[in-house]
């Protein structure tokens, strides 16, 4: 660490953390529940990520006080509802992930990817 300051992006590189432990969750997990959990965790990153690049400092929540119209004292209110949507698409794809993740369970038997695949050969065959 010759001469670079990491506390200014730190909020940043946490998200990339966090994405990078969701994506490798996703990856190599082979229960479908630690698959979701991988995909909150990506999503949370991902938001996490958005509201930093949203935040300058020094500056308001964009809304009006005191008669201050310049927009050089408010933050811009783009990723801050970029992140609201986020939020809300991401609880109802979770909740559809975790609703056929129980039909699959109730029809196999087992969360684990590998058995029921091979239960889909054997039905296949």
């Amino acid at each position: 660490m010759i001469g670079i300051n990491w506390l200014p992006n730190f909020g940043e590189e946490v998200a990339m953390i966090l994405f990078g432990i969701g994506f490798a969750n996703l990856l190599f997990q082979k229960n479908l529940i630690k698959k979701i959990i991988g995909f909150n965790i990506m999503d949370t990153a991902i938001f996490l990520f958005l509201a930093e690049k949203g935040y300058i400092v020094g500056r308001i929540a964009p809304i009006v006080v005191d008669g201050i119209q310049s927009t050089e004292k408010y933050i811009n209110p783009v990723p801050g509802g970029l992140v609201l949507t986020g939020i809300v698409v991401s609880v109802s794809v979770s909740a559809v992930m975790l609703s056929l993740t129980m039909r699959l369970y109730k029809r196999y038997g087992t969360l684990d990817l590998d058995e029921i695949s091979a239960q889909l050969r054997k039905e296949g065959k």
